[in-house]
This record gives C-alpha cells, sequence and structure tokens, in this order.
C-alpha cells in the first residue's frame, strides 16, 4: 500500500505531462538502478528511455546536426522521471523520500558548448516541480565525451529517505 505522499506525487508528475513507469528501464551493464545505504537512496544513471527508446540521440550543442540545449533538457527531465521509477522501486513508496540531495547530470556534449547546466536544468525544474522544496538539491552538470546508446543526457540522483513515520 502506498501513501498519499506517494498519489500527491504521481499526480504532480502527471500534471508535469510525465507517466510514471510501473519499471524502471532496464539496466544495460551489471548493476542495480537503485540502492539504499543508510538513510540514503542512490539511483545509477538514468537514460532518458521512454517505452524502452531514446528519442533523440547525438551529442549536445548549438550548431546544425547536434542536439539542441532546449531538446537536451527535455531529455534529461525524462532520466528525472526514470530515476524517480527506480527509487520507487527500491522504496515501495515515494512517500518515504524526504528530499532529494544531490543530482548529476551527464552531457555528451561536441567539445565547443559549455552550457551543461542548461542542459541539466530540464532534471532539476522537474524535481522541483514534483517534490516542492524537498526537490532543490546539489548538482553537478558534466560534459562528457559519449554515454551509453549515444544518449545526449544521463542523470543520476541521491535522496534522503523520511526517517519520521509521517
Amino acid at each position: 500500500m502506498t501513501s498519499s505522499r506517494h498519489q500527491e506525487l504521481v499526480d504532480r508528475l502527471h500534471e508535469a505531462g510525465y507517466s510514471l513507469p510501473e519499471m524502471p528501464p532496464a539496466a544495460i551493464g551489471a548493476y542495480t538502478a537503485a540502492l539504499t545505504a543508510g538513510s540514503l537512496v542512490f539511483t545509477s544513471g538514468q537514460l532518458p528511455l521512454r517505452d524502452g527508446v531514446i528519442a533523440t540521440t547525438g551529442k549536445v550543442g548549438e550548431t546544425s546536426g547536434l542536439v539542441s540545449p532546449e531538446v537536451a533538457a527535455e531529455l534529461a527531465a525524462q532520466c528525472a522521471v526514470n530515476a524517480i521509477a527506480a527509487l520507487q522501486r527500491e522504496l515501495g513508496d515515494l512517500g518515504r523520500i524526504d528530499r532529494i540531495v544531490k543530482v548529476t547530470g551527464f552531457v555528451a556534449s561536441e567539445p565547443a558548448f559549455t552550457e551543461q547546466s542548461r542542459v541539466v536544468d530540464g532534471a532539476s525544474f522537474l524535481l522541483k516541480e514534483v517534490f516542492g522544496g524537498e526537490g532543490v538539491h546539489t548538482r553537478s552538470a558534466v560534459g562528457v565525451a559519449a554515454l551509453p546508446k549515444d544518449s545526449p543526457v544521463e542523470v543520476e540522483l541521491v535522496a534522503l529517505i523520511r526517517t519520521d513515520a509521517a
């Protein structure tokens, strides 16, 4: 049984235009999607998979033939949705999340692109929209040469688990 807080978070996700996948995307390597350690739960890096497909692949940049920062930000939001699904699977109830502590975003960037933070904002804005003040987090936005499956972006997060019974 899930809490009313869980349903409230799922409703906010729907209002933002996303559905919580029943299962987080399957791991593409030898790892688990999420792991609890004490009062923290860590997600593995999540790709922007929706129904098993990355809508747009390639490097992020400002010039023709590259993934635009705006499209990449939307993909980062989908990564955050998949991370929320990993949290749901690990915890059984999103209401157990006290706050999002840390987000790390990786952006497959063409060499001249330096606006990784703008891309990872897509994930940050979604987490704040869903979790409210508890979605405000610390963050790193890192440019990389390539990501699995030619994904433009990958996002992982750390969440604090509630210690009270509420």
